[in-house]
């Protein structure tokens, strides 16, 4: 499956408007009641603004003309009354849908956040998490000020131009139709542009998140530019992506202004029409004076609202662009299905078996070949070859990192597959070459999915550390237990880190535990320690040691050869050292 999102086809990429406007509105599915109230006080806000200029018309023609001065007043205070009232109901529904907005964000970021902590390890190794963390902040925040801040104004513009040209074709539908020939020209254009707008805010998008992959990528390997002395390197990848960010905002903004001055335009070929118009009108006696104010304020009010509608079909398009990065994520699923469970299978006694396996990676070639072995319970197993051999592969497929293109993994004699991930996590320890730490404290992190402990005082778990013989690698942290651990733990040792991760996987107890290189950071005495815990591990463990150094592997029980995607018995200790000095594989 393809889990890169910068690569998708682009029927997967993009939708056309309407279907991107039934998707958002199935974001506020569950604020119907809060939507409702919102709207009701946008049509009596629009309802008020649009009775206004007729009520106006109406005091010039019968009160002010004819010098009716106590009716002037009256409706004067009519209109206020309206106007404060429109205000009211203006805020109200401001108010409403900000909070809504922010719920709908709320919500959106949890799913998103959710959704990419359930695909498999391929997805981040085919997208950089700088992107994934823009999608996540920058995008859903197109949408909160969107649902926030537009979508009301945009509902409440329609239904002011709707009513306003409503009015206009009523008073008198011959300079109604002159007025309204310019909106023609406006929707038109709009249809036409929009699809380009669209695209140019996708690509700001798309590279915004690459510029923020390049921050996050250097910042993270910061250490490493400064001992190489790289900064060059890395200001001129960040340049590029700068560069290009900037390009594509430039496009973006010109895009996203274009509607102003072409609005303006045809907003004020209109008004001059019905102005000139409407004094012919005048003269043939077949208008009011009164009347052509308040044809001036309805074209006015369905004008303006279309100028509105320009900078909000651009916030419009912007929220599109942003909800399509995001409904790429949402849209993938693990391919790593759990499935159930076939006792038709031929079981095994063995810890674990690989049975004619074959895997690649995604849009690489295929890196083992048809693989098969057993590990039986209780025994150490040595995984040894050149370096891109396929050891760190092998032991992924043991701990399903991944599934396998063909063949079957079995797990205490069933598919690997039919495991839920708890299951699985319960049964298999894996310590990574590279362990990572959380923010915290050395408990908190020897602790993570481990939650039979998570109850105990320092105390009781200093106990539980003692009967697993691992107390002694607490003695290389200053506070114990309670040492913090920054971001990443980077406050730590490579070696401090292995430690940590060595305990979180000690105490689950696995049936299969896997030490990919867990030893390589680790000083000679505490590696001795290592061995004489691992020696203590419960009889029915089987250990699976990935390793390039030879001391690692002299006491395992087996040992096995990977390289050029196969798999094969070393033999003895003597003949793997022979194999990897001299690059031969046994027939």
């Amino acid at each position: 499956m393809n889990y890169n999102l910068n690569s998708l086809p682009d029927g997967e990429a993009k939708s056309s408007t309407w279907s991107g406007i039934k998707s958002l509105l199935k974001l506020v599915e569950q604020e119907r009641k809060t939507l409702i109230i919102a709207l009701s006080a946008v049509l009596l806000n629009a309802f008020l603004n649009l009775l206004g200029p007729f009520l106006i018309g109406h005091t010039i023609d019968k009160y002010i003309l004819t010098k009716q001065y106590h009716g002037v007043l009256v409706f004067s205070g009519i209109l206020l009354a309206m106007y404060v009232i429109a205000f009211v109901s203006s805020y109200f529904q401001t108010k409403l849908m900000g909070g809504l907005g922010q719920r709908i964000i709320f919500e959106l970021r949890n799913t998103i956040f959710n959704k990419i902590q359930q695909l498999p390890l391929a997805f981040f190794n085919e997208n950089k998490a700088g992107d994934l963390i823009s999608r996540v902040n920058n995008d859903t925040d197109k949408l909160s000020q969107f649902f926030s801040q537009a979508l009301m104004q945009f509902i409440s513009n329609i239904v002011i131009m709707i009513g306003a040209g409503i009015f206009l074709l009523i008073i008198n539908i011959e300079l109604g139709l002159a007025a309204l020939v310019p909106a023609a020209f406006i929707l038109i254009f709009t249809k036409l542009i929009s699809p380009w707008i669209k695209k140019k805010n996708a690509l700001n998008l798309k590279s915004t998140g690459a510029m923020s992959a390049e921050i996050q990528e250097s910042l993270n390997n910061f250490k490493v530019i400064i001992a190489f002395n790289r900064r060059d390197y890395f200001r001129k990848r960040f340049d590029l992506a700068n560069q290009k960010n900037y390009k594509t905002a430039i496009g973006a903004g010109l895009a996203n202004n274009i509607f102003l001055p072409v609005f303006g335009l045809f907003s004020s070929i209109a008004q001059l029409t019905v102005l000139s118009f409407g004094i012919y009108l005048i003269t043939q006696g077949n208008f009011t004076i009164g009347l052509l104010v308040s044809y001036l304020s309805y074209a006015t009010n369905f004008y303006n609202p279309l100028r509105q509608l320009a900078a909000l079909w651009t916030s419009f398009q912007l929220a599109l662009a942003g909800w399509d990065r995001i409904s790429q994520i949402l849209s993938l699923n693990n391919n790593l299905v759990t499935i159930s469970y076939d006792d038709t299978e031929n079981p095994t006694n063995a810890v674990l078996e690989f049975r004619n396996v074959h895997f690649g990676y995604p849009g690489g070639y295929e890196i083992l070949h048809n693989i098969s072995f057993a590990m039986e319970r209780g025994k150490t197993y040595a995984l040894v070859g050149p370096t891109g051999g396929g050891k760190t592969t092998t032991a992924s497929l043991m701990a399903r990192l991944y599934d396998p293109l063909e063949g079957t993994i079995l797990l205490s004699g069933k598919d690997i597959r039919t495991y839920s991930a708890e299951e699985r996590a319960e049964k298999i320890g894996f310590i990574l070459q590279e362990p990572f730490l959380f923010t915290g404290t050395v408990r908190e992190n020897i602790l993570y999915s481990n939650p039979r402990y998570h109850k105990f005082s320092n105390e009781q778990f200093l106990n539980v550390l003692k009967e697993a013989k691992l107390e002694g690698l607490l003695a290389t942290f200053d506070e114990g237990l309670d040492t913090a651990i920054l971001s990443g733990g980077n406050s730590l040792s490579i070696g401090q880190k292995q430690l940590i991760a060595f305990m979180r996987a000690v105490l689950r107890k696995p049936e299969l535990l896997i030490l990919d290189e867990a030893t390589a950071n680790i000083d000679t005495i505490t590696e001795q320690l290592l061995g004489q815990i691992l020696a203590n591990l419960p009889k029915e463990t089987a250990l699976v040691v990935i390793a390039h150094r030879l001391n690692t592997i002299e006491n395992a029980d087996e040992i096995f050869f990977i390289n050029s995607g196969e798999v094969t018995r070393a033999g003895s200790f003597k003949e793997a050292v022979d194999r990897l000095m001299h690059g031969k594989r046994l027939s």
